[in-house]
């Protein structure tokens, strides 16, 4: 009798949990089609999707385990010794993302052996959370000897870097997604006793905290938990963390103004859009237009003016943020993993709000490149940035010290599918194209839709309507930007080139109006079982170019076929020299499938030169030769080298190769050995000291470093100038404290005997003359400055 009254009760929750995939008054408009809704099938994502359950999650669980991050739980439960085991206080974090991923894969695919680790794990959650709720490992296993961005105490460090909030935030969506899939509350009973203590210890009473999060999250999954239980504290706390912002913090967190009053995007890119979605998410519940109309102006200003061709957000590497407008830097490019999925997570919510095509437009932008650029087609490796030029520093890694992307990235690949389809009132939204078959409710009436296609490498969709009975509705078609000749929502970037083709659409292989409104065509009739669609894209290869205020794009073009931008690649051109290369506007360039190669991508080919620097400082081009271009988001996946997303047209926009110099002959050497060390000779004229590319020492035990110049035969020289690397105030590197240069005589090094001094000058050359001496070999030779390092931008010799 206690078993049936038990599984009475887990079905009256189960019941009363699932009301809020009923769309209600004050909710979003548009409603999105669960991903369990829907089944992923061909080439592209459901391979993906796939890898990440049998190949990222358990990585992300086994890296978890060896940097101690589960252990942590189980230290802080008594059911091991020991200190804290990870870096940083918000690694609890990690543990849940990827415990979120593991229950989105289980509500896909059965996995009873990671249901019950999931379970294991739970349990040491469970364990190491506090009596009254509190759930923070390093507290809890450290005391008085927590992590110094934990605080004193509990909470008083919650604006700044405690991320107590933030660790909550991520445990409540994993809580939610794991009850989702399993009906079990075991985890979902740990989240709703933190966030009761939560609610208990913020609010406006009294007796309770104002205190904002530092990095905003825990609104997300406090929504979560209203919606599964309906409990609306949960909501209104919610709202409460994002009201109490402002006016008077710090830019980096976005608290430097209340959040309605905020039109410009600024500070820490993942901050700002996980508050853009909390934002979003309350509003829908609340009715709060002054959200939507804040959130409104901000996604203007990142799409007109701080959004890259690929998709990212993120210009800076200083404070993971964003830059001043048409600041987007290619080759120090932040984009960080996770700022691409949180633009994803806003972009969809906006889209709900309103239902207007140009928010899917930055989505499947953001989704094909920035997105995916993030995890290796093995899916055992990870980016954390993700710049759109590189000169060989960037190698995807195993894991980071700080590993918010690599678990993120296991909980958003489940996901994809949730982004396919959407529904209001009687239409259905085909808002993405990917071979799947989707069982839907619209109105209370059972519809089956699959779809066929190749897309993103073809443009064919064939899609089959299958409704229980004979009925009238609306199906909305989709009809990208790129589609439509708009290469993006606002004009920071459009097509050189015009569209040749056009959208074509049969209904059971009759050509109908295909007349695009507001970025969709509406089919509107009384749908019948096997009912078929027909609608073709036009991929053609497009060149985009940027607004003439973005300087890093000046004299370059992007290429665009379909939702995919392309880069090109050290492997597949001229001696693996592509920073270098020039490519006529008007060149034509051909595309072809080739199933083995990365995976199987559309590759694109046309001819390009290499520029080439004379000893007169001029340009030269070498005669054409046949060049490739990738997919973006497949880049790194063979190895370190060159690439980049845009490509010269002018000469004086690309790399030229260095000219013929002594320095740029010589074998280069250093104390501390960087694969950056070909920064100081690739004769690239710096116009101020905190520049990239770059060579640093980054010492921590000696004062004294050098570089070094070996020339393949002596050589006689008089003049060197040395152009320092200096990041400012917030960076780490100064120019040194100072400098001498020091030649090879009979096996021993001596000093020059200088006739100038030695300058230590920013953004300038410091230029020395000296007694010539003939040498094999010259060695700068600095002593750091105190608590610094120092750099070089380039050294030429003379």
């Amino acid at each position: 009798m206690k078993k049936i009254l038990t599984l009475f009760v887990l079905l009256l929750f189960i019941v009363s949990c699932s009301k809020d995939t009923e769309r209600k008054e004050d909710d979003y408009p548009v409603q999105p089609v669960s991903f369990t809704s829907v089944d992923m099938t061909g080439d592209f994502w459901a391979p993906k999707i796939k890898r990440n359950q049998e190949v990222t999650i358990p990585t992300a669980f086994g890296k978890l385990r060896e940097t101690g991050r589960i252990k942590n739980f189980k230290i802080a439960a008594g059911l091991e010794e020991g200190s804290f085991q990870s870096p940083y206080p918000f690694d609890d974090s990690d543990v849940c993302k990827v415990m979120e991923g593991a229950s989105y894969s289980l509500q896909s695919n059965e996995n009873p052996e990671l249901e019950a680790y999931l379970d294991t794990v739970i349990s040491y959650m469970a364990g190491a959370q506090e009596e009254d709720g509190y759930l923070y490992t390093n507290r809890t296993i450290m005391g008085d000897s927590a992590h110094q961005w934990a605080g004193d105490e509990r909470w008083v460090n919650t604006y700044d870097l405690s991320h107590e909030l933030y660790n909550l935030g991520h445990m409540f969506e994993a809580a939610v997604a794991h009850y989702r899939a399993t009906g079990k509350r075991n985890f979902l009973d740990v989240a709703i006793k933190a966030a009761d203590l939560v609610d208990e210890v913020f609010g406006r009473g009294e007796d309770q905290l104002q205190i904002h999060p530092g990095h905003q999250e825990i609104e997300i999954g406090l929504v979560r938990l209203y919606r599964v239980t309906g409990k609306k504290k949960y909501l209104d706390l919610a709202k409460f963390f994002l009201d109490i912002r402002g006016p008077d913090g710090e830019k980096y967190d976005q608290s430097h103004k209340r959040v309605v009053n905020q039109e410009k995007a600024v500070g820490h890119s993942v901050r700002a859009a996980y508050m853009y979605t909390g934002m979003a998410d309350v509003a829908a519940l609340t009715n709060n237009k002054d959200y939507v109309d804040a959130i409104n102006k901000i996604w203007k200003d990142v799409v007109h003016k701080k959004y890259y061709v690929t998709g990212g957000i993120g210009a800076s590497g200083g404070h993971e943020g964003f830059g001043p407008p048409y600041n987007l830097p290619n080759m120090s490019a932040y984009c960080e993993t996770c700022a691409s999925i949180a633009n994803v997570f806003w972009n969809h919510r906006m889209y709900m709000h309103k239902g207007e095509e140009k928010y899917y437009d930055v989505l499947e932008r953001t989704m094909y490149n920035a997105l995916l650029s993030g995890i290796s087609l093995s899916g055992d490796r990870f980016f954390y940035p993700n710049p759109l030029a590189s000169d060989g520093d960037d190698e995807r890694q195993e894991w980071f010290g700080c590993a918010c992307c690599p678990s993120n990235m296991t909980r958003f690949l489940p996901s994809v599918p949730k982004y396919i389809y959407s529904k209001k009132d009687n239409s259905l939204m085909v808002n993405l194209y990917a071979e799947n078959n989707a069982d839907i409710e619209l109105n209370g009436e059972d519809i089956e839709i699959s779809q066929e296609t190749n897309y993103p490498w073809e443009g064919k969709v064939e899609l089959t309507v299958n409704p229980d009975r004979p009925h009238k509705f609306n199906i909305k078609l989709r009809i990208p930007g790129w589609a439509r000749d708009d290469a993006v929502p606002g004009d920071l970037y459009r097509f050189i080139d015009s569209q040749k083709g056009s959208v074509e659409l049969k209904l059971n292989g009759e050509d109908v109006n295909n007349t695009i409104e507001d970025g969709y065509i509406e089919l509107n009739r009384n749908w019948e079982s096997g009912d078929k669609i027909v609608l073709n894209l036009p991929m053609e290869i497009r060149k985009i170019k940027a607004r003439e205020e973005v300087e890093a794009d000046r004299g370059k073009f992007a290429i665009q076929r379909g939702p995919i931008v392309y880069a090109a690649e050290w492997p597949d051109n001229p001696e693996g020299n592509v920073l270098s290369l020039v490519i006529d506007e008007k060149s034509e360039f051909t595309s072809e499938f080739k199933p083995d190669k990365l995976n199987g991508v559309t590759v694109i080919r046309g001819e390009g030169s290499v520029a080439k620097r004379t000893l007169d400082n001029g340009i030269t081009l070498t005669e054409e030769k046949q060049i490739t271009l990738i997919p973006y988001h497949t880049w790194a996946n063979r190895g370190p080298g060159e690439m980049s997303v845009w490509l010269a047209h002018e000469k004086q926009a690309a790399r030229p190769l260095p000219a013929p110099t002594k320095a740029a002959k010589a074998e280069v050497s250093a104390s501390t050995e960087k694969t950056t060390l070909k920064a100081i000779n690739d004769q690239l004229e710096p116009e101020s000291s905190d520049e990239s590319p770059n060579y640093n020492w980054w010492s921590e035990e000696d004062t004294i470093e050098w570089v070094q110049y070996n020339f393949e035969q002596p050589a006689q020289v008089n003049n060197v100038k040395v152009y320092w690397f200096d990041d400012g105030p917030e960076g780490g590197c100064r120019v040194p404290e100072s400098w001498k240069i020091l030649y090879k005589n009979n096996g021993d090094w001596k000093e020059v005997n200088n006739k100038s001094p030695y300058k230590t000058k920013k953004d300038t050359y410091n230029e020395v003359n000296f007694e010539e001496v003939t040498t094999s070999a010259l060695r700068l030779q600095v002593k750091l400055p105190e608590d610094n390092s120092s750099g070089i931008l380039e050294w030429v010799v003379e």
